[in-house]
């Protein structure tokens, strides 16, 4: 959220940084995120799942898009 400036003075534009560790922006301007899932209970989990974990996923929907790039403005 863009935070409210003092009289004749310009203001910072803060990064959430939550959305700064889960969202990243790839060379063409895609916005890709990590799936969840990989920090416990994955003693019986099989390896061909992991390993599928590791994949980054293009984040989909025009709404969701602009509000991390709201978020994280400086994200580019």
């Amino acid at each position: 959220m863009p935070r409210k400036a003092k009289p004749g003075k310009k203001f910072k534009l803060k990064t959430h940084k939550a959305t700064s560790k889960r969202f990243r922006m790839t060379g063409s301007g895609v916005l890709v995120r990590t799936k969840g899932g990989k920090s416990h209970l994955r003693r019986r989990t099989s390896d061909r799942t992991k390993g599928l974990l590791s994949e980054m996923i293009v984040v989909q929907g025009r709404k969701f898009v602009k509000r991390i790039k709201r978020l994280a403005p400086n994200m580019d």
